[in-house]
């Protein structure tokens, strides 16, 4: 899940639109960051880039939304809480 392929959109807690000039700034930002720039460390299967990857899953997203008649985006970035064990704890550090 995350990086490789999306949440399931049941799974989604939290989704924040992507507009066409915020897409082609996260494509930047991962050309940025150099350890995700040219290809994943754990590819799998998927050959393409990890901006291309990330642009894709973030533009179905968006279409699986559309499909279930909300609001048309050009992307969406999921969010999924992370079950921590003891979150109070980690929260207070």
């Amino acid at each position: 899940m995350g990086a490789w392929q999306e949440w399931d959109i049941e799974d989604i807690e939290m989704a924040v639109p992507i507009s066409p000039e915020e897409l082609m700034r996260k494509r930047k930002a991962i050309f940025k960051h150099q350890s995700q720039k040219d290809f994943p460390v754990f590819p799998g299967e998927d050959n393409r880039k990890f901006w291309q990857r990330a642009e894709a899953r973030n533009q179905k997203t968006a279409k699986l939304y559309d499909k279930l008649g909300l609001t048309e985006y050009e992307a969406i970035e999921a969010f999924v809480r992370y079950p921590f064990d003891d979150e109070a704890s980690f929260l207070k550090q």
